[in-house]
């Protein structure tokens, strides 16, 4: 099992870029979702007129899923700057891909539970790790594209595009520089810190 929660109002706030669609995932049976939490900060953003709209249904990692549910807010999505996701690290990457022209933001960490974990036959992978780094990486996680899970841009060993430790696959910071460029938000990179992981949480939380 996993659990979903919001990152710090303030950190939810700054992502915001002009107004923002939100997209909530109820999810699947397996992800714990903070329901009166999300409405309630989502309620003082409308208010503040912050908001194009509010879009809440489940399974969003289904690509055609979303794509239905979306469908019926395409002016409000775009008219919004930004695409705020309440959920799990893979309905993030999956709205990511499907708004590639949006900056799409997470609005949650994803953290692991003891127990039944559930089976994502999708293509994308959250590997639960406390800490989302989607809104620095233009919604492609280093953790699982990177074969090294770097944090910090490319080790150098790609080779025409492709990962050094796996030839069959393409090298995840590169696509990570692709999509940022393609929404205008490469200078990013320069702008953070560097990512330091909490693997203390990280452990801790995976082997209870």
């Amino acid at each position: 099992m996993l659990i979903t929660q919001l990152k710090a109002k303030e950190t939810i706030e700054s992502l915001i870029c002009g107004k923002a669609f939100v997209i909530n995932c109820h999810g699947c049976k397996e992800v714990a979702f903070p329901e009166k939490e999300a409405c309630e900060l989502q309620k003082e953003l409308m208010d503040a007129g912050k908001l194009t709209g509010i879009l809440t249904t489940d399974y969003i990692c289904n690509v055609e899923n979303l794509e239905l549910r979306a469908g019926r807010y395409a002016e409000e999505i775009e008219a919004a700057d930004t695409i705020l996701v309440f959920s799990c690290g893979v309905g993030v990457q999956t709205v990511s891909e499907y708004f590639p022209a949006k900056k799409v933001c997470a609005a949650c960490d994803t953290y692991p539970l003891p127990g039944y974990q559930g089976v994502t036959p999708l293509e994308y992978d959250c590997d639960q790790c406390g800490e989302c780094y989607l809104n620095i990486t233009g919604g492609i996680c280093p953790i699982t594209a990177c074969s090294k899970s770097l944090v910090n841009g490319q080790c150098g060993g790609a080779k025409d595009g492709k990962c050094e430790v796996n030839h069959d696959m393409e090298c995840g910071w590169e696509r990570i520089q692709r999509r940022l460029a393609q929404v205008g938000r490469l200078d990013v990179l320069k702008k953070c810190p560097v990512q330091v992981r909490n693997y203390a949480t990280y452990k801790d939380l995976k082997q209870d």
